[in-house]
């Protein structure tokens, strides 16, 4: 608001609030704007009568009435209200209370908004309720937020994935590999950077739900019915909580078949493998997804020899055929042994190893076995039956495009809806989800998600490739980029690589980003900056003026390769 503008002022004290509803800040700023938001209506307001003076009960309460007349605006309790702050300018006494604006009409629940899972898609779900003025809490079984995420998921193996890539680059200077046998590695004292990065991220997201004040409420969750949800606390204690709203973001866990015997210290999924204490010299992986294939990168790093079972015809069969061809071949390079098309059969367990059975008649011995094939969402405690939901044999719940589900004030976002089941979908499902809870009609649903995978090297994608393009008859054509025609990689000693562009050779539309190479799911980025324009070209690429030396100059060269096709 203008410097100029006359402040409200009850009994002396001037009376803000934070800004108003802004997704880039949070709303705990108490110093910025005055409480009153339409410019036009202070001279109107300022004539209604104020009260006067502040009672003792009024203290004890932490409340201070705007105007009698002012329904617009409802106060409530806040411990951080000073009454004996004095402003250094006038000095008079500045009231930090907060204010809430209401435009729905109260009711007699706990909170507008229940949030059952504190990973991204309930992060951001929450963090939208609240910047939209709405009482929320988010209730999460761990004490520390981030889901499955932070803790397992995402965060850790990625921080793994970065060490093993700095021991690989370690390992190729001559310099610095001099007494270091980094054959001899236990993969839980690679993790030591990993824990790290958790903590960290922990405490900065911990931060963005006091200032947003969401309330957190460590226990299991478990609805009684569709206004009603019952929370066994972590310290043994139980409530039940009412809501207008709730999301689920639950999120998944690693599916575990029962031929298995998860408890045996050999036998391994991805949330277990974190744990592992001893170096082994070879491992079984079983699924091929992106899971499996980032650490058959990692363990191919740390010295351990793979066999990698696919239970598809090829690696990771809805890229682009080259890029997987291309991961596959550069797997082999490293000693991963690719078996495609096979099927588990049983698997014997002893102290010393395990021995897969296949069910093509092939018996493999190894000092260990990861199981990364598919998740499952965390829906079995929900109890769900009480509110007529039912998920399917995944644990998944069945959403509309508003993230809805058959219940009209239960949504659901993230891992437990499915598709596409990437930390990055999962936030923008959570916020786009919350939005239509508080009646945003202007919300869009995730389509155009980049895929990436984090394996060594990286392999990034967005929109169409190849296959789907000659399915639809689509009249495309292929600008390529190697990485070993650049100076930069060349540089950095990263070759290994490639950019794909595919664009519609009438129109130069640009259909398709596929990368494979090491900081493939940053270059992909640029691309998907441009198809999302208006100016969606190819001619964008080869008129641009890029850095030299750069990644991102594959572009350019990608482009003007296409362009020498067209006649």
């Amino acid at each position: 608001m203008g410097a100029n503008m006359p402040k409200k002022r009850i009994n002396d004290k001037v009376t803000q609030i934070p800004p108003t509803n802004n997704d880039n800040e949070n709303i705990c700023d108490s110093n910025t704007q005055s409480i009153i938001e339409p410019q036009e209506n202070i001279t109107e307001i300022l004539a209604k009568p104020t009260k006067t003076e502040i009672s003792d009960s009024d203290k004890k309460a932490n409340t201070v009435s705007i105007s009698e007349d002012d329904d617009k605006v409802k106060h409530f309790d806040d411990a951080s209200v000073h009454f004996d702050l004095i402003s250094p300018l006038d000095n008079t006494r500045i009231n930090l209370k907060r204010y809430k604006r209401q435009d729905a009409v109260s009711h007699a629940y706990d909170y507008d908004a229940i949030v059952i899972g504190a990973g991204p898609a309930g992060e951001a779900a929450a963090m939208k309720i609240a910047k939209s003025g709405q009482k929320v809490a988010v209730i999460d079984p761990r004490k520390q937020v981030g889901g499955n995420c932070t803790h397992v998921g995402t965060i850790p193996s990625k921080a793994l994935r970065q060490s093993v890539f700095n021991i690989i680059g370690n390992r190729r200077d001559p310099i610095l590999n001099q007494g270091i046998d980094y054959h001899q590695i236990p993969l839980n004292k690679v993790l030591t950077k990993a824990r790290e990065v958790v903590r960290n991220q922990v405490e900065t997201h911990t931060r963005f739900y006091e200032r947003n004040q969401i309330d957190l409420i460590n226990g299991w969750a478990s609805f009684k019915d569709t206004h009603t949800i019952h929370v066994d606390m972590s310290d043994g204690t139980e409530q039940d909580i009412t809501f207008e709203q709730a999301i689920i973001t639950v999120g998944s866990r690693p599916y575990r078949p029962d031929l298995l015997d998860f408890s045996h210290p050999r036998v391994f999924d991805s949330d277990k493998i974190l744990q592992m204490d001893y170096v082994v010299q070879r491992i079984i992986i079983y699924g091929a997804g992106v899971i499996g294939c980032e650490y058959a990168s990692i363990f191919t790093g740390l010295g351990y020899k793979v066999d990698l079972i696919n239970t598809q015809e090829q690696l990771l069969s809805y890229l682009d055929d080259e890029i997987s061809d291309a991961l596959s071949h550069d797997f082999r390079q490293f000693g991963v042994l690719i078996r495609n098309k096979e099927e588990i059969e049983r698997l014997e367990t002893y102290d010393d190893c395990v021995i897969l059975y296949l069910k093509s008649g092939k018996r493999i011995k190894s000092d260990a076995i990861l199981w990364s094939n598919g998740r499952s969402g965390n829906t079995d405690s929900l109890n769900l039956a009480a509110i007529g939901l039912t998920a399917n044999s995944r644990g998944q719940l069945k959403v509309n495009e508003h993230y809805q589900t058959d219940i009209p004030n239960i949504y659901a976002a993230g891992d437990v809806i499915g598709w596409p089941s990437l930390a990055s979908a999962a936030y923008d499902q959570g916020r786009c989800a919350a939005a239509y809870m508080v009646g945003d009609e202007n919300a869009q649903p995730v389509r155009s998600v980049p895929t990436g995978i984090y394996t060594i090297p990286e392999i990034s994608s967005i929109g169409k490739n190849e296959q789907e393009l000659t399915e639809e008859k689509v009249p495309y054509e292929v600008g390529q980029s190697f990485f070993r025609q650049l100076a930069r990689a060349r540089i950095t000693g990263d070759t290994v690589g490639m950019l794909k562009i595919l664009f519609h050779r009438d129109t130069l539309e640009i259909l398709g980003i596929h990368c494979f190479g090491n900081n493939a799911s940053e270059i992909v980025h640029i691309g998907q900056a441009v198809m999302n324009s208006p100016n969606n070209s190819l001619n964008y690429f080869a008129e641009t003026t890029f850095n030299y030396p750069t990644m991102a100059e594959a572009y350019r060269v990608a482009a003007l390769n296409g362009m020498n096709r067209l006649f």
